[in-house]
């Protein structure tokens, strides 16, 4: 199906599928590359009036801004390759994981070796009050931290391992949930948790995966530190 843009080279007497078919997205067949640009440029040459050519400057300038964007979006093009490979996480990269601690988005965490857990919290906001409940395995409420007024971003907290009695809370899991609001209105806020890696997967075709107890399998864009 002809777009709007083939109908108009059409009426100028050019056919862009007349040196070959050329497989097309949606968006590039809205687009002009080099040679459609000098197909229009010469369906304008033979199609002006005798009388009233076209101006030799207004041509110069077509041909100055065609080159122009030509070069940015070949720029564009090289620029978004870099950022691809950079942003990849490679395999060696991934790997390096194994065996440290990391902190991650997440609501599930273990208790260290001396007790209690560290974790952190990313708000979206300014916040009046902040609260931090943790949890045991079946759900019954063994602390609430509360951390008052904070600032967006992130906030850090740590739990001793005692319940709000004073008691050891045991050995975990322990699930977190995070409360937070300015002045009565919500506020978004991600738990975040330390937890270890323990192994990296690594599926055909696509970046390796950490694999986080409690947590799964997660990419290592999702890492905010590493212990």
């Amino acid at each position: 199906m002809a777009t709007s843009f083939d109908t108009t080279l059409q009426t100028l007497g050019i056919n862009r599928t007349a040196s070959g078919p050329r497989v097309q997205t949606a968006a590039q067949a809205e687009q002009l590359d080099q040679r459609d640009f000098l197909k229009l440029l010469t369906a304008q040459l033979k199609n002006q009036d005798p009388t009233d050519p076209v101006d030799a400057t207004q041509q110069l300038t077509q041909l100055a801004q065609f080159s122009t964007v030509s070069g940015i979006s070949e720029i564009n093009s090289t620029l978004k390759s870099i950022q691809d490979k950079l942003g990849a996480t490679s395999t060696s990269d991934a790997l390096a994981y194994v065996g440290h601690n990391v902190l991650t988005d997440g609501n599930t965490a273990y208790p260290r070796q001396s007790g209690g857990i560290a974790g952190a919290i990313e708000l979206a906001g300014d916040a009046s009050d902040v609260r931090v409940s943790i949890q045991s395995a079946n759900g019954a409420v063994l602390k609430t931290l509360s951390l008052g007024a904070q600032a967006q971003g992130t906030v850090e907290f740590d739990w001793d391992g005692t319940t709000d009695n004073g008691d050891p809370a045991g050995d975990g899991p322990y699930t977190i949930s995070v409360a937070a609001n300015n002045g009565g209105a919500a506020v978004g806020a991600t738990p975040l948790v330390w937890a270890p890696v323990t192994s990296v997967s690594l599926p055909t075709g696509g970046q390796p995966l950490l694999t986080v107890p409690g947590i799964g399998q997660i990419a290592a864009a999702r890492v905010r530190q590493v212990g």
